[in-house]
């Protein structure tokens, strides 16, 4: 038997079934799971579907760190479902204000070695600290907390062998950019992207985190680094050190691709609109005027990134031009910041200090001006996702932003004679009383429901034949900001198909959701790498809402795709790309048979009216996903097997 990586050590330990080959379909048991509010209220809405009283994982958190804008009673409402339904089936609930979740959960509940699943796309943050850390929709979370396994096809593994040390003003965000550089957006599909070599030594599990958070923007199942001495220490300085393990691949272990990245020849980078892999060196994009900088996000928002933003700041002033907008990540590092004085430094400064939430990143507040220029060291840049569709979104790690607020420009930070030392605490400051413990098993609690809870839509099983317009047409790329756009108007509608589902695909053609209701539903039709982006499964229940029947397109993220299959909605592939250019927006498109189709192999002929011709698709879906299919979704399925 041939050395394992470490993926696949992991994958090993938690195998349920299936053979861990490339590509072949495994189910794997998840240790812990993890919701946020945006996504959460379905998630638990499913699990209550489900039928299951009490989670059996080792842990479950829910944290509210998404909606924290409460401009009406909606947001509030569901903070108050999640703490009450997590009380009730034995989840932890993390309080408004204890911080973004990724951030917390490396501080407070990560453990090596162990798998997470949870329902927000950077999830794998977690591999940070050697978790096998992986984003999915919600239903699958709920899956997982009611013990069920959580199924993924095997992923291919990458080892990105890391050489050298970083200078001066290069840091771990420009790892990972420069990554995306070479692998781009779709180049961590089906992957796990686990990081080795000497230079791993040189990172702490912060700056780790930040390589394994954006490792999300490359498509990748997850992203992972070893479980060391360094892991040791962060752990100890968290109180922790009972829950370290050591974990290493095998010395000649073997893996799918190779890629070498010699960090001192490394410079400091951005990631220009509207792509994260749209990266250049700062240098080479030159010094263009900025209007806002926002420091923060799951991406940047740590202690340690936060003191060398405040030790570049203390005693100077922003740039009268810009906006300076700071989010220190959890309760702990805002705490710490507010004890050693960093904080004042950043006051002082001309920062507006936020919550410790996700706030701009997924445009809850600080939209820019138009046609404005925003550095953020958050991890997506995508077109409109701030708040302002006019704006240029540039991805930087701290040093740069900071620096750049100073200057009123993008600024290499390299050029300027400022020097700053920060250093890993040995000890973090802890308090746990922001997170509430369940009740005890068989506790009564009543779950409280606002009304902008609405029932969930509920796919029927799949007819013999389906039939409908091509409702609308879109490009390469297309992610879930598209599908069902996230912003502060309708993040708090969350848990409202009904209400979200007037805004699917919007930003693509706003007649879309009126087109599709007058239609009763039909097709979608899609580029490259459709569904990039969150995990968000209301970019597949929205369009099951508007009676969307299948989605056709060259090639699919992978979560979008599995929450298109849960959702119950046919996700079909191009055989002949050329094939695209032949469908109009109109055009009445027949899948006849399509359960005998299903069931004879994964080869789906469709008719287009219109032309008249036939055209063939692909759908690469396990036989256990045609089951769900044939059922309706995952929900339907669940049901007929428990």
């Amino acid at each position: 038997m041939s050395k394992q990586n470490l993926a696949q050590k992991i994958i090993a330990a938690h195998l349920v079934s299936g053979e861990m080959k490339a590509g072949e379909e495994i189910a794997i048991r998840i240790d812990q799971t993890l919701t946020q509010d945006s996504t959460g209220t379905m998630a638990y809405l499913e699990f209550e579907a489900i039928g299951i009283p009490r989670v059996k994982t080792k842990k479950s958190v829910a944290y509210i760190d998404h909606n924290m804008l409460q401009e009406g009673f909606e947001n509030a409402d569901d903070h108050k479902f999640i703490q009450t339904v997590t009380k009730k089936h034995g989840i932890y609930f993390s309080r408004p204000g204890n911080g973004i979740c990724h951030q917390v959960h490396l501080e407070r509940f990560g453990i090596p070695g162990q798998t997470l699943v949870g329902s927000d796309s950077h999830t794998p943050t977690g591999g940070g600290l050697g978790m096998l850390a992986i984003g999915a929709g919600g239903m699958d979370v709920a899956v997982a907390m009611g013990g069920g396994a959580y199924y993924i096809k095997m992923p291919k593994v990458v080892r990105v062998n890391l050489v050298g040390k970083l200078k001066s003003w290069v840091a771990a965000k420009d790892i990972i950019l420069e990554v995306l550089r070479i692998l781009t957006v779709k180049g961590g599909v089906g992957k796990v992207i686990e990081y080795a070599g000497e230079g791993i030594k040189t990172l702490s599990v912060p700056e780790r985190a930040t390589i394994t958070n954006m490792g999300a923007e490359l498509g990748a199942t997850t992203s992972i680094f070893p479980s060391d001495e360094i892991t040791l220490a962060f752990l100890k300085a968290q109180g922790r050190e009972d829950d370290y393990v050591e974990l290493k691949p095998d010395a000649d272990a073997e893996y799918d691709e190779e890629l070498t990245i010699d960090l001192s020849a490394l410079v400091p980078m951005a990631a220009k609109p509207h792509s994260p892999d749209a990266v250049e060196t700062v240098a080479d994009i030159g010094p263009i005027k900025v209007d806002q900088v926002a420091i923060g996000s799951c991406t940047n928002s740590s202690y340690m990134d936060m003191m060398k933003v405040a030790r570049i700041l203390k005693g100077k002033t922003i740039h009268e031009d810009v906006s300076l907008v700071i989010s220190p990540g959890s309760r702990q590092v805002l705490g710490m910041l507010s004890e050693n004085g960093a904080l004042a430094d950043m006051i002082a400064a001309g920062a507006r200090i936020l919550e410790s939430g996700c706030g701009p990143c997924i445009g809850m507040g600080q939209a820019p001006k138009t046609n404005a220029v925003s550095l953020r060291t958050f991890n997506r840049n995508f077109e409109g996702r701030s708040g302002t569709v006019s704006a240029g979104v540039y991805l930087v790690s701290p040093e740069t932003a900071a620096i750049s607020a100073l200057t009123g420009v993008l600024t290499d930070p390299r050029t300027l004679d400022y020097t700053y030392e920060v250093e890993m605490p040995e000890k973090f400051m802890v308090n746990d009383n922001m997170v509430a413990e369940p009740a005890p098993e068989g506790n009564h609690v009543e779950v409280v429901r606002g009304p902008n809870i609405k029932p969930f839509p509920v796919s029927k099983p799949l007819a013999h034949q389906l039939e409908g317009d091509a409702l609308i047409k879109v490009g390469d790329n297309i992610t879930t900001d598209h599908i069902m756009p996230s912003n502060a108007k309708l993040l708090p509608f969350r848990s409202n198909i009904p209400y979200l589902s007037e805004f699917c695909l919007a930003p693509c053609d706003p007649e879309f959701p009126r087109r599709a209701k007058e239609n009763g539903g039909g097709f979608i039709i899609g580029g490259s790498n459709y569904g990039q982006g969150s995990s968000r499964e209301h970019a597949a229940l929205a369009p099951l809402y508007l009676g969307i029947k299948a989605v056709i397109v060259k090639s699919f993220a992978r979560i979008h795709m599995a929450n298109l299959v849960n959702a119950g909605i046919l996700p079909l592939t191009f055989e002949n790309e050329a094939d695209y250019d032949e469908i109009s927006v109109g055009d009445t498109l027949e899948i006849a048979n399509v359960r005998e189709q299903l069931m004879a192999g994964d080869t789906i002929m469709v008719k287009n009216h219109a032309t008249g011709k036939e055209f063939a698709t692909k759908i690469a879906v396990s036989d256990r996903q045609k089951d769900m299919l044939f059922a309706g979704g995952l929900l339907n399925y669940t049901r007929e097997n428990n």
